[in-house]
């Protein structure tokens, strides 16, 4: 079975005219949630790499069992009120609205090399604040992955000068 075929798409989510991709199927099937995980992991292994950055909330799940596999290190990214240390923040467009993102000041070191993981590319927003939060801190990004990547809504095109990576395209 593909990996693809566990996502289920809804429409009208979260508001009207919105096509949702929900990824809990996949994450439910143990088979398809650790084919996926390995894929991307596969996709870095050669790379290296000191630490996984993601952001809440469904990137955690995903990014937690990568950085797992590629044996490196964890660092969340959240929304604003969410982490108790010296943050740091960028705000961003979302393909429906405003909103800002967070990291803990001593997340990453200066040199570190930083694989950014995302579940979902649309504008590309998230992705960027990302890079913008790591390389603030003086991460040097070796990539910036997707499990899902809507080549429709173009976020690609804000991610130039990385390499950009996505295991499903719709």
């Amino acid at each position: 079975m593909e990996i693809s075929e566990k996502i289920r798409s809804i429409p009208d989510f979260p508001k009207k005219g919105i096509l949702f991709r929900d990824i809990t199927p996949l994450l439910q099937d143990a088979t398809s949630f650790s084919k996926a995980v390995n894929l991307i992991a596969d996709h870095y292994q050669i790379k290296r790499v000191d630490l996984l950055v993601s952001a809440e909330a469904r990137g955690f799940i995903l990014g937690g069992a990568i950085a797992y596999r590629l044996g490196v290190g964890f660092v969340p990214v959240r929304k604003p009120g969410k982490l108790p240390y010296k943050i740091k923040s960028a705000t961003y467009d979302l393909e429906y609205g405003k909103d800002t993102l967070q990291i803990h000041q001593d997340a990453l070191k200066k040199g570190d090399k930083v694989l950014i993981f995302d579940d979902l590319l649309a504008t590309g927003g998230t992705a960027k604040a990302i890079c913008e939060l790591v390389e603030g801190l003086g991460g040097k990004i070796i990539g910036v992955c997707f499990l899902i990547e809507l080549t429709s809504l173009k976020g690609r095109e804000g991610l130039k000068g990385y390499e950009v990576f996505s295991l499903i395209k719709y």
